[in-house]
């Protein structure tokens, strides 16, 4: 597929960007806006987008066979490619776009046009939801599902949106990008991909310049580093440093379950290599249960071997296999020490998984890339306990427990600070409703205009 040079990120490397270019670009994609979005139903938006999803779950889409084709490029196997991008666009459908609308302003026409709720109705009162007319994303490089999301969620306001990828990171957004072009050029020309090494403050400069809101996702220094280059008037959502864990109770680990449990533990380890803020640095197993906290980490690794065969985890970088093999040691020479206390298991002649069994239930960052730490607490509340230097640094606890247990369970996590909780396997794959670190999704971008009748009934 010989892809069209509709986007800044089409240029050639040798290509250098400047800031009158980054101005320009900006400025045309304003006046594109207003011609072809801005007058754009929120449900022919809606209808586009669910079948742009559809077209992206056909095996024999040019877009997604190209994609496929270039796993190796994007930075994964093909197959934990494959199911990230079957995962992302099934969340993409006309109800759950709807279900979204209504969760985040009352009512699926609010962008369209003035609308009262039953409550709002009965209170005089009638409200209508402004989106930005220009968005700016400043996107980090670890996985793709964030920026897909942010394109998606900047259409379905129709605002005007320019993407800038962490460097190396934009064939996948390039391709949805030119896949929304291929479906309707003129949605397509509300849109501008970039790439460039972040700091470049000439180029950064003029990009803010231009926004009415910036969205950023990367570490906490970033973060700020941003706010900090961004005019007064422009509002900054950003979304920093996060990290998740597991928690299975010892009700459910005996038999057939057990091994139920070790698959969809896997499914939240393989996904997108565990690279994203969703994805488990630490499994804590409570102890009282058929099968120990020990017994589980043998039986994940046995999992994890044949899991390779089919979904391997693919090439990762010499600094990334060097901090895998390094870890590796430390705990080999802590195993061969104390073997009460902690065990090691490992891919034999690559770092393609590990897991590692630690009595020491104090959380752990893991070295990600399919690296697991599996620890045993007493119960819950000892894991809150071991956990709390991260508290208010956790995006979502995957849990596995009896149906009488979860609603107790997400009760203390959320009082907590949890700001997600699911089903263990579901951990890297959130619904489109989710608030994204307890924040609405559409929500804190938008800007509202109340409108109070008289109450006199002249």
């Amino acid at each position: 597929m010989n892809l069209p040079n509709y986007f800044l990120a089409d240029l050639p490397p040798e290509a250098t960007l400047s800031p009158a270019m980054i101005s320009e670009g900006c400025q045309t994609l304003k006046r594109n806006r207003e011609q072809y979005l801005a007058n754009r139903s929120t449900q022919s938006l809606v209808n586009f987008l669910s079948e742009l999803a559809e077209s992206w779950l056909d095996a024999e889409f040019p877009f997604r066979k190209f994609t496929l084709e270039n796993a190796k490029a994007i930075g994964f196997s093909r197959a934990t490619l494959e199911r990230g991008l079957d995962n992302f666009f099934k969340q993409l459908t006309r109800e759950n776009f709807n279900a979204l609308l209504i969760q985040e302003f009352g009512d699926a026409k609010r962008l369209d046009s003035i609308c009262a709720t039953l409550n709002e109705e009965k209170l005089s009162r009638a409200a209508i939801a402004r989106a930005p007319e220009f968005q700016v994303h400043i996107c980090s490089g670890n996985i793709p599902n964030p920026t897909l999301t942010s394109i998606v969620f900047g259409l379905l306001l129709r605002s005007a949106q320019f993407v800038k990828c962490a460097s190396g990171s934009s064939l996948l957004p390039r391709l949805f990008a030119h896949s929304i072009y291929d479906a309707d050029p003129k949605l397509g020309a509300c849109l501008e991909i970039a790439e460039w090494r972040g700091g470049n403050h000439d180029l950064e400069n003029a990009l803010f310049t231009e926004a009415d809101c910036v969205t950023a996702t990367g570490s906490d220094e970033t973060l700020d580093k941003i706010r900090k280059h961004l005019p007064l008037k422009t509002k900054f959502i950003g979304y920093g440093h996060q990290v998740s864990f597991g928690f299975i109770a010892a009700e459910v680990l005996y038999g057939s379950r057990a091994k139920k449990i070790v698959s969809t533990a896997i499914d939240d380890m393989v996904a997108w290599n565990q690279l994203g803020c969703l994805s488990p640095h630490v499994i804590y197993v409570e102890v009282g249960g058929e099968i120990s906290p020990e017994h589980f980490a043998q039986l994940l690794a046995d999992e994890l071997e044949k899991r390779e065969m089919n979904e391997p985890r693919g090439e990762i970088s010499n600094e990334e296999s060097t901090a895998i093999a390094s870890r590796r040691g430390i705990y080999e020479v802590r195993a061969a020490h104390s073997p009460e206390m902690t065990r090691h298991f490992f891919s034999k002649g690559s770092t393609a998984w590990t897991v590692i069994y630690e009595a020491d239930a104090r959380f752990q960052l893991s070295c990600l890339n399919r690296f697991i730490y599996i620890k045993p607490v007493a119960d819950l509340k000892s894991l809150l306990e071991s956990a709390d230097e991260i508290r208010g640094k956790v995006s979502t606890v995957g849990i596995a427990a009896s149906e009488e247990k979860n609603s107790e369970i997400a009760t203390q996590l959320a009082r907590w600070g949890a700001t997600r909780i699911c089903p263990l396997g579901q951990m890297q794959n959130p619904p489109l409703t989710w608030r994204h670190d307890g924040r609405p999704a559409l929500g804190d971008i938008v800007l509202w205009t109340d409108v109070e009748a008289r109450g006199d009934g002249l």
